[in-house]
């Protein structure tokens, strides 16, 4: 009963801007992590970026450039990044860890959630 939907994907040209957002809304009790991940063309999920509630962040050494924040009263986290390459070209995927009510009305958790995707291409 908990979602994490994302947006802000699609076609940009190299050198454009990219800024996606994730919300998570359903039956949650308490946030803690958040961030994304992206699967690049032919490779494995690898991480991009976290933020935690006080908002520490941690960045993949492997990708460069890229802004991670959090709005907390909104379960929203956005990442930003600008000067876009062919490189950048992947699926984004959201991330959350979340304790959440279940069917019986019980905390349960915290567990991971995931956002369904969505698809950047940076192309001219």
């Amino acid at each position: 009963q908990v979602q994490l939907v994302e947006s802000g994907g699609g076609l940009v040209q190299p050198g454009g801007s990219l800024r996606l957002s994730c919300t998570a809304t359903g039956s949650i009790y308490s946030m803690f992590d958040m961030g994304w991940y992206r699967q690049l063309p032919g490779k494995e999920r690898e991480l991009v970026a976290t933020i935690s509630t006080g908002g520490s962040r941690k960045y993949a050494d492997s990708v460069k450039g890229f802004t991670v924040s959090r709005d907390n009263t909104k379960n929203t986290v956005w990442l930003q990044k600008t000067s876009l390459t062919p490189d950048d070209t992947a699926v984004y995927y959201c991330y959350a860890r979340i304790t959440a009510y279940n069917e019986q009305t019980v905390v349960a958790g915290p567990f991971d959630y995931w956002g369904q995707g969505t698809q950047v291409t940076v192309s001219s």
